[in-house]
């Protein structure tokens, strides 16, 4: 305890770390604030149905993701979400369309160019989205907006809506630049977080009130299972196979350079929560298009919870994370620019010849390493789902696993990586025992979408 009051003293001793803390945590407020700010228009003290109907099915993933904003018909109701669509969109035409291929290879001016073209675009994912949400805030609790005019009322709300999420993505950016980084990640976790001590009290309150389901016993072998789970996440974040790598030596006037031996870090889930977010945002699409049909009952049922806990769903994601993970770490790994960096830099794996053969080595580790990364990464995001079956409460359940969980997981171990880098350069201990590094995921979710 004496050892980790020091090190908060040593944090808040470096200026320049105290100060981007300090941004943080006024940018975070400010998100927290603007979560409460009711859509004009919309009387907040007749939301009640609109809180238990996204509750109960798919639409509580996304309230999740937004700290509540979305039940209660907030300014930022869709938060920064479609700013992850779209940019989900510009990677996979990075990947598909020439033009964007080129724009990628450009550095830092392709960079902002496709930087600019995401924000665009997120304009447009979040008016579409709005209009949706319109929708579906009138079949739900239509007796809530106050404004007589359908038209002005709907003009309004995509023009407030739209500019809470170009909002959030400023602070997310600010966050990023001026404060302790990974912006758009820590207004994610910041609205999964503050989800968290409700659905603990939600979750405790039903098993203490009713003994016929286990009672406070049951309640304490949930936590149990979550701290489990936690941990296994961690594992799966941190896992890495090191490739030895040794250098020639090489003799530079009366210096020698080289002769020593490195490691290629592969990482197991070298794509991160990236194909989680990826395969939910493909199936939050069936819940968005039954928004604009408030009369179909087949459309309907798609959000409610059995459609979230079905075997066809489950599967369906399952299957999706699988197949990103493996998309994914092809698009951020390149074995052939690995082998041929390698060789240019008089560097080989031993026993295996350089170029071709090495590029084929690493393919090869690259592809066995992630299969079981990916089937673990797959069993992650659908456990929410068995909670719910073994009778964890909805929003509880949500923490079990599924994109909230590594997302916290995630962020929180890039953050601590980050802190700890400051107290290195400064010749600080670190937030580890005996000044160990922690190991980072190295990608933050708003930098990787």
């Amino acid at each position: 305890m004496k050892k980790f009051i020091t090190t908060l003293q040593n944090i808040w001793k470096i200026d320049d770390l105290r100060q981007k803390i300090l941004i943080t945590l006024g940018l975070i407020l400010i998100y927290r604030i603007g979560s409460f700010i009711v859509i004009p228009g919309v009387d907040p003290y007749k939301l009640s149905a609109l809180a238990s109907s996204a509750n109960r099915g798919i639409l509580g993933i996304l309230d999740m993701f937004v700290g509540g904003s979305f039940t209660r018909a907030s300014i930022f109701a869709l938060g920064i979400m479609p700013y992850i669509s779209a940019s989900i969109a510009m990677q996979l035409l990075t990947l598909a369309v020439p033009y964007f291929q080129k724009l990628q290879k450009e550095g830092e001016s392709g960079r902002k160019k496709i930087t600019q073209m995401t924000r665009y675009l997120t304009i447009a994912v979040t008016a579409l989205q709005s209009i949706g949400y319109i929708t579906y805030l009138r079949s739900i609790a239509g007796e809530a907006i106050v404004v007589e005019s359908a038209f002005l009322f709907s003009l309004s709300t995509v023009i407030v809506l739209t500019g809470g999420t170009v909002f959030c993505m400023w602070l997310g950016e600010k966050m990023t630049d001026k404060g302790i980084g990974n912006g758009i990640s820590i207004l994610i976790t910041v609205g999964i977080i503050a989800t968290l001590p409700f659905a603990f009290v939600a979750e405790l309150t039903s098993k203490w009130n009713d003994v016929t389901s286990g009672g406070p016993v049951m309640f304490l072998l949930e936590m149990v299972f979550l701290v489990v789970i936690v941990f296994l996440c961690i594992l799966l974040v941190q896992g890495v196979r090191r490739i030895p790598v040794q250098y020639a030596k090489r003799i530079v006037g009366n210096r020698q350079y080289g002769g020593t031996r490195n490691y290629i870090p592969l990482k197991v889930n070298a794509s991160g929560v990236m194909p989680i977010i990826f395969a939910q945002a493909l199936m939050f699409i069936p819940s968005f298009v039954a928004q604009l049909f408030p009369d179909s009952a087949l459309m309907q049922s798609m959000q409610s919870g059995a459609f979230y806990t079905s075997w066809w769903y489950n599967g369906a994601l399952f299957l999706l994370v699988v197949l990103f993970t493996y998309f994914y770490t092809a698009l951020i790994i390149n074995p052939t620019q690995m082998a041929d960096d390698m060789k240019r830099n008089g560097g080989f794996i031993p026993g295996v010849k350089p170029g071709r053969k090495t590029a084929e080595f690493i393919d090869n580790v690259l592809s066995r390493i992630t299969l079981p990364g990916s089937i673990f990464l797959g069993l992650v995001a659908i456990l929410p789902a068995f909670a719910m079956l073994a009778g964890v409460n909805t929003q509880f359940a949500t923490f079990y696993g599924g994109t909230s969980l590594l997302i916290l997981v995630a962020v929180m171990l890039d953050t601590l990586s980050q802190i700890d880098t400051h107290l290195q350069m400064r010749h600080y201990d670190g937030l580890m025992k005996g000044g160990a590094r922690i190991k980072g995921r190295g990608q933050a979710v708003g930098a990787s979408v």
